[in-house]
């Protein structure tokens, strides 16, 4: 019952922000509403998975109060830091007379009918899945992570094509496809996501990013005056910068991406995946420039020490390989997605990374950066599963006729796993 009240609540601060704040600000004023536009559906689709597991059987009644009462707190700060940054330069005394009535009226005509008509007990009741469902598997051969994600940006596309305006809501589809493997259809929203928000350094680098994987993973031509777009807007972006470095590098100019990569490491987070891949480049590109290695950034080991990260209490590294008698059923263009999920609840991976099956068997290290969402990564995780996919369709979607393997439970911090892809999903 504590989670619904909270969660209730939640809810009406979520419509007290979208009905006042038009209210009490400017039109021309526009600040941070589509960000927090499409962080509410987010967590809309987020509590319609929490009551999918919940009635399959996979959360228990404890489970799904203790989940939805912490996804109520997320929208509620996403709320109260919106209203927070948008507070009005200046206020129509008409508008603010409204506001104030409807954020007297609405909570309490809002309670006033759930006591009228509502059921508390209901409530309380459907927490409660049946005996059987409570003892089902806790996954089936598929899982739902992907499947989560897939349904949730169908949604959103539905939804935008009678909101095409929300420059916002483009760059969260764009971003799902891009967890899915689906880079043509990732660089179309992006696309119409900068002609909205043209002042976002961080979206045209991931533009550059998704329209170069849709073409081959080559970031000549626009991807590249894409990426100047992105350095103009903010010199100091780190993912512009690492991508400007790596298309130098691709046309052999070694000392242009040795200067752009010697700016990331110097800002980046020096225990990062990022960083440490980053600097592995640099390493190459001083050498082919001439420069040698002597010049190497503090966060690059020793080269007499193994190239090989320390795992800390937030990353989990492993080697991952494909079973031999499963090498007839792939090519080597096949991807590869390696995650991290959470043993119980939700299927949504904590971290995730892609790779060409050319590259197996290969190292992998998953961590904070490898995460998809704020707030959803290994940090803090309890036990959870790894899993190793290869998808022919690219697809990060489970389909049938996939390769899969997967190790767990463990807990994040875990080292040298050994992940052998060996099933065939039915």
């Amino acid at each position: 019952m504590t989670g619904f009240l909270i969660l209730t609540g939640t809810m009406i601060a979520l419509g007290l922000a979208f009905v006042l704040l038009p209210l009490t600000r400017q039109r021309k004023t526009d600040g941070g509403m589509p960000h927090f536009q499409s962080n509410v559906l987010i967590h809309r689709d987020q509590l319609r998975q929490l009551q999918t597991d919940r009635d399959n059987g996979t959360l228990s009644a404890d489970e799904f109060e203790s989940e939805q009462t912490e996804l109520g707190k997320r929208v509620l700060e996403d709320a109260l830091a919106t209203l927070k940054d948008r507070a009005p330069v200046s206020t129509n005394s008409n508008g603010r007379w409204v506001a104030i009535m409807v954020a007297v009226l609405l909570p309490a005509s809002a309670v006033g009918l759930y006591l009228k008509l509502g059921s508390p007990t209901a409530v309380t009741l459907l927490k409660a899945p049946p005996v059987a469902a409570a003892a089902a598997p806790q996954e089936s051969p598929h899982g739902m992570s992907f499947d989560q994600i897939r349904a949730s940006a169908e949604e959103l596309a539905a939804r935008l094509k009678n909101n095409p305006g929300d420059g916002a809501g483009w760059a969260t589809l764009a971003r799902s496809y891009n967890v899915l493997g689906r880079f043509p259809e990732a660089a179309a929203a992006y696309e119409k996501a900068v002609a909205l928000l043209p002042a976002d350094a961080q979206l045209l680098a991931d533009y550059a990013d998704a329209l170069a994987m849709s073409q081959g993973q080559k970031l000549e031509g626009q991807p590249l005056e894409i990426i100047k777009r992105a350095l103009k807007t903010d010199p100091a972006n780190l993912k512009a910068l690492a991508l400007a470095g790596t298309a130098a590098f691709e046309r052999k100019d070694y000392p242009g991406a040795v200067g752009y990569w010697e700016k990331v490491v110097q800002a980046a987070p020096a225990d990062s995946e990022f960083a440490r891949s980053i600097g592995n480049s640099l390493e190459e590109a001083r050498a082919l420039a001439g420069g040698g290695p002597a010049a190497l950034p503090t966060i690059m080991p020793p080269k007499s020490a193994p190239m090989e990260r320390a795992a800390g209490p937030a990353t989990i590294s492993g080697t991952v390989s494909l079973a031999p008698q499963l090498a007839a059923k792939v090519k080597p263009d096949d991807t590869v997605f390696i995650f991290a999920r959470a043993e119980k609840g939700s299927r949504m991976p904590l971290a995730i990374l892609n790779r060409s099956l050319r590259e197996l068997p290969m190292p992998f290290t998953l961590d904070d950066s490898s995460a998809m969402a704020p707030g959803m990564n290994l940090s803090g995780a309890g036990p959870v599963m790894v899993v190793a996919r290869i998808s022919r369709s690219g697809n990060a979607t489970p389909q049938s006729g996939d390769l899969e393997g997967r190790v767990g439970p463990i807990q994040p911090g875990s080292k040298d796993i050994q992940l052998k892809i060996d099933q065939v999903l039915p």
